[in-house]
């Protein structure tokens, strides 16, 4: 009669203890991880200005060339929303003491039906943590971009970008970087020879008009 018993629980041992591993696996943890090793080993200081956010960030590799006199951290994980920075601020964000943060987040969420209020949530939690660690750091919100295989939530995109413009505006040391005119064409629609072949992310072309928006911002 002992030897079922022991049997079943072993079964439910097992049963909770990989629940338990599972429960504790925190989306992008590996590649935070991959990027802070990297961010390492090729040394840093206290002050640099980082750019974080999803992969619009991740996959912009003309970013240090574009700013030569300033130090640049890319910290952008593909794929990620504004409540897995939350997750991962003090790795990407915290820990290097940043002078300056642009934060590009919203995009994939909103793809995701993840509600406006939820979006703003997450970044005034963002925002707040960076501020609250150095209340000098100069926080930028970037927009969402116009891209055409997501132009059908024009309208939600539209909204977030006004309710970060409006947040900008009522908080002190944040700023808001719009990139969604310098995209469109003179009818208002995206340009697709801006973007590479998915029509979601910007090619070399897409990032130099990004870049343009950025400079102001970059100035002390």
């Amino acid at each position: 009669m002992k030897k079922p018993f022991n049997l079943l629980l072993i079964a439910i041992c097992l049963f909770f203890g990989s629940q338990i591993s599972i429960a504790q696996t925190v989306p992008f943890e590996n590649e935070v991880k991959e990027i802070s090793a990297r961010i390492d080993e090729a040394g840093w200081e206290p002050g640099e200005t980082v750019f974080t956010g999803s992969s619009s960030v991740r996959m912009w590799k003309s970013l240090e060339a574009e700013f030569p006199s300033h130090d640049v951290l890319n910290t952008g994980f593909g794929g990620s929303k504004a409540s897995d920075l939350e997750k991962h601020l003090f790795p990407l964000v915290l820990r290097f003491e940043p002078k300056k943060v642009f934060i590009y987040e919203g995009d994939n969420d909103l793809w995701a039906d993840v509600a406006v209020a939820d979006i703003m949530e997450s970044l005034d939690n963002i925002v707040s943590r960076i501020l609250i660690a150095n209340p000098h750091t100069e926080v930028n919100l970037i927009s969402a971009k116009p891209s055409p295989s997501r132009w059908s939530k024009k309208q939600n995109y539209l909204i977030l970008n006004d309710l970060m413009r409006q947040y900008a505006q009522t908080h002190e040391g944040v700023g808001y970087v719009s990139v969604w005119e310098a995209l469109l064409d003179s009818d208002g629609n995206p340009r697709p020879e801006l973007y590479i072949q998915d029509q979601l992310h910007l090619n070399e072309d897409g990032y130099k008009l990004w870049s343009a928006e950025f400079r102001p911002f970059m100035e002390d």
